[in-house]
């Protein structure tokens, strides 16, 4: 998933020559936490909720080039959300600008992290499960059979993938599933011989 599918695009701004009350007022109205500061069409810093905090009682005075974070890091629309996320994380921050050709188009936070979690797992969809298995490399444990099994059952496989942690040496693998009644799907899974870890 491309950090272009979950950025807000045409994020609000606010330029040097703003105070910090200026650039509060953007925010809560917008009901956001960070704000890019863009000067003649060009990023040169980034202003978050936390900055602003740490110059309560002189907001009216103070400029918002006295607290935005300058030259901020960036991705673009292209990066991923894995490589969003590890920016994130590494550096400790809730927001990144996202530029292209030098141009900010948009906004990607934590928040749009946390959105595209859900997503991938399926927990905003209706009827959804991700079930825990173990897969063999081949036939009848594979994931051809375990997808035939689902659909036979009735139902659809939404997502996939595997965690880090093993059980013993053997990887776990997730399925989301989309169906009326699990019961009926689980009875195939295991019908075929599919070790089943857990249901979520």
């Amino acid at each position: 998933m491309l950090v272009a599918s979950r950025m807000r695009k045409n994020p609000a701004t606010a330029t040097p020559r703003d105070t910090l009350a200026e650039a509060a007022a953007k925010m809560h109205s917008g009901n956001f936490r960070h704000l890019p500061i863009v000067d003649n069409g060009k990023l040169v810093g980034m202003l978050s909720d936390h900055d602003v905090r740490q110059h309560q009682g002189h907001l009216t005075d103070t400029r918002v080039t006295g607290a935005m974070t300058e030259n901020p890091i960036t991705v673009t629309p292209d990066t991923t959300m894995e490589e969003a996320a590890e920016i994130m994380l590494e550096r400790k921050i809730g927001g990144l600008p996202v530029v292209d050709k030098d141009r900010l188009v948009g906004i990607i936070t934590t928040t749009d992290l946390l959105g595209a979690f859900v997503e991938i797992f399926g927990a905003a969809e209706e009827n959804t499960t991700r079930i825990d298995l173990m897969l063999d490399p081949g036939p009848p444990r594979d994931l051809p059979s375990a997808t035939q099994a689902i659909q036979s059952a009735g139902g659809e496989i939404l997502g996939l993938g595997t965690y880090r942690d093993r059980w013993k040496d053997e990887r776990v693998y997730y399925l989301v599933i989309r169906a009326d009644a699990m019961k009926p799907v689980m009875d195939a899974l295991e019908g075929n011989g599919f070790r089943v870890l857990g249901i979520h």
